[in-house]
């Protein structure tokens, strides 16, 4: 290759790296970016799991248009959750930022490059799913779906932008630990597997998972907001009513989900007790 050629290469590298370094990733930029990414990552995903699907899925050429829509909508939901599941458990549990006493400032106001633009990204795909949703509405979701995902993003995107209760807002986003698990039980009752061992397993682990991380969890946070009311009330006003306020409410929307959940698993198991029960009455 010619040194002109190579010296040219290597200056538009360098200017590629200087813009990403100082524009895309610069610490005024990052929760834009960020928000970016999450949207553009929302679409990358939504053809995948359609290019996927196509190829590898017996039963997804059979389904409708408006069910394959949902069906690549909900591998959007899955993906996010993975992402921000790990994010949260991270930053909650393993992470020295929310943890460590040596490091300077109140627990409330501590944040990172990465913590910031983690939040970022979630706040994309609530924007894209808010969106799909209202497309499609009330296809892909009641009025409790749209009041959860605007209380969501609400509240993400104030902590992203003000450095504030991220630590609380990662709390609250564990709880996106279950949404695969409610999702793989779509995913089987639509390809025709509702009475299978699977259906019901996924069920218990739904109800393990949701019980802790959507209402154990939540008590959790509450008490920690108890623990540090000497920093929280230090917080701006509308970002203190967000502490209590947002988790107070999706708390509640958490508590009548679960009553489904429990309904929905013990019409599972009598079901798959019906049969058994008939087969011994003929013997």
């Amino acid at each position: 290759m010619p040194k002109q050629t190579t010296m040219a290469i290597k200056s538009y590298t360098n200017q590629a790296h200087m813009l990403v370094k100082n524009y895309l990733l610069a610490d005024p930029f990052v929760p834009y970016t960020s928000i970016l990414g999450g949207i553009l990552a929302c679409k990358v995903v939504y053809d995948l799991t359609d290019l996927f699907s196509c190829v590898y899925i017996k039963t997804y050429p059979s389904l409708t248009k408006f069910q394959r829509v949902d069906w690549n909508n909900r591998g959007i939901s899955t993906t996010h959750a993975i992402f921000i599941s790990a994010m949260s458990l991270y930053f909650v549990f393993w992470s020295d930022l929310f943890s460590d006493p040596q490091l300077s400032g109140l627990i409330v106001f501590r944040s990172s490059t990465l913590s910031t633009s983690g939040l970022g990204v979630s706040l994309g795909y609530f924007f894209s799913d808010l969106a799909m949703t209202l497309w499609q509405y009330p296809a892909l979701g009641g009025m409790e779906y749209v009041i959860h995902h605007i209380l969501s993003g609400i509240a993400v995107a104030y902590s992203m932008f003000t450095r504030e209760a991220q630590l609380y807002t990662y709390m609250v986003l564990i709880s996106e630990v279950t949404t695969p698990e409610i999702h793989l039980r779509w995913y089987l009752d639509t390809a025709g597997m509702k009475q299978s061992i699977a259906y019901l397993i996924n069920g218990i682990i739904i109800f393990i998972g949701w019980l802790i991380a959507r209402v154990l969890l939540f008590g959790y946070m509450f008490y920690h907001v108890f623990l540090h009311y000497d920093q929280v009330i230090k917080m701006h006003t509308f970002g203190f009513v967000l502490v209590f306020g947002v988790p107070s409410a999706l708390g509640i929307l958490n508590m009548m989900w679960f009553g489904k959940i429990i309904k929905g698993l013990m019409k599972t198991i009598a079901k798959r007790r019906s049969p058994t029960k008939e087969v011994e009455g003929e013997h």
